[in-house]
C-alpha cells in the first residue's frame, strides 16, 4: 500500500462530495461509476476512516468526510499554484461558478471573454440558478463561488446595482385598470415576489398573483400575452415589451455581490472574483435576446 495520498483520488473524492452523487461525479470525471466507488473505497481503506454514506439522494459525507474534504480542497488549490508559480504560466484548475440565468445571459460573456483569455488553462463549470438555490449550494462546497442577488444595495459587498421594473405589453396596459391587478411573479422567496408585493401593499393598491412561474421565459410569455404585469431586472428586460412607470409605485434596487464556499478561496477563485470586481460595474445594458429563439427554460428567480 502506497505511504503517500494520491492527488487523483483526493481530486476524485472533492467532485464526489460536491456533487453529492457518485454517478453525477463520474459523468465529470470522465470514469464508470463502478471504478469511482471502487477508487472512493481505496480512499477509505488507506486512511481507516468511513468518508461517505450512501442515501436515496445520493452520498453524504460523514464528519471524517467533511475533514477529509476541508485538507483536501486546501491542498489541490496549493498543488496548482505552486505547479503555475515554479512553470511561471497562467493559472491552471477548475472552478465552478454559480450565477441566476438573467445574469449569465446578459453578463457572462464579456466576462468569461476576458477571464479566458487570461488564463485559458482554467476550467470553468458553470451552474445557473436562483440566489436562494445557490447559497445551500455554496455551503455544501457543490461550487466554489456564485454571482447572487441582495436586498440591500447599500451592502460593502455589492459589486453592481440593479433596478426592478414593472413590466407589460405596452407603457399603459389595459389591465391597469383593474380593481384587483393581476401580476405574474416567480417564487414567493425570491426578491421580486417580495419587492413587488411590499410596493403594492405600501400604496393599497389591490392585486393578486395571478400567475407564478420559476421560468423567465414563462413570465416574459405572461407579459406579453397582456393578461398580467410582471417584475423582471431593468437587464433582463427584453426588447418589445414596456416598462410601465405611470400608475404603480416604484420598485427597489437589488445589488449584485459574489459569495464563496472557502473562508480562503484558492488563487483561481481570486483571480475570476477580482476579474468580475473589475468588469461588472462597467459593463453597458445588456440586450438580451428574449425575443427571439433560445428562450426555454430560462429560470428567473434572482
Amino acid at each position: 500500500m502506497p505511504s503517500l495520498l494520491d492527488l487523483a483520488l483526493l481530486k476524485n473524492f472533492v467532485i464526489c462530495a460536491r456533487a453529492g452523487s457518485i454517478s453525477l461525479a463520474s459523468q465529470q470525471v470522465g470514469r464508470t461509476q463502478p471504478a469511482l466507488s471502487m477508487q472512493m473505497h481505496r480512499l477509505e481503506e488507506f486512511l481507516g476512516q468511513r468518508l461517505m454514506r450512501r442515501t436515496g439522494q445520493g452520498v453524504r459525507l460523514t464528519a471524517a468526510g467533511e475533514q477529509l474534504l476541508a485538507h483536501a480542497e486546501a491542498l489541490l488549490a496549493q498543488h496548482d499554484e505552486i505547479l503555475a508559480d515554479m512553470n511561471g504560466t497562467a493559472l491552471k484548475g477548475s472552478l465552478s461558478f454559480g450565477c441566476p440565468e438573467d445574469y449569465s445571459i446578459a453578463f457572462l460573456p464579456a466576462l468569461l471573454n476576458g477571464f479566458c483569455a487570461l488564463h485559458p488553462e482554467v476550467e470553468l463549470r458553470m451552474i445557473c440558478a436562483p440566489t436562494f438555490e445557490l447559497r445551500p449550494m455554496l455551503r455544501r462546497r457543490q461550487i466554489d463561488m456564485a454571482m447572487v442577488s441582495l436586498a440591500d444595495p447599500e451592502n460593502g459587498a455589492v459589486i453592481r446595482k440593479e433596478r426592478f421594473v414593472w413590466v407589460a405589453d405596452s407603457e399603459a396596459p389595459a389591465i391597469l385598470e383593474s380593481s384587483t391587478l393581476p401580476l405574474a411573479l416567480s417564487a414567493p422567496v425570491t426578491l421580486d415576489y417580495r419587492a413587488a408585493c411590499d410596493a403594492m401593499d405600501a400604496v393599497d393598491r389591490r392585486y393578486r398573483v395571478a400567475y407564478a412561474s420559476n421560468s423567465l421565459a414563462g413570465l416574459i410569455a405572461i407579459a406579453r400575452s397582456g393578461h398580467a404585469i410582471s417584475v423582471l431586472t431593468r437587464t433582463a428586460v427584453p426588447s418589445d415589451l414596456s416598462i410601465v412607470t405611470e400608475g404603480l409605485p416604484p420598485l427597489p434596487e437589488i445589488g449584485i455581490a459574489l459569495e464563496f464556499a472557502d473562508e480562503r478561496p484558492s488563487s483561481i477563485v481570486n483571480a475570476f472574483a477580482d476579474h468580475i470586481r473589475e468588469v461588472l460595474p462597467m459593463l453597458g445594458e445588456a440586450a438580451l435576446p428574449f425575443a427571439g429563439e433560445g428562450v426555454e427554460g430560462l429560470r428567473h428567480p434572482l
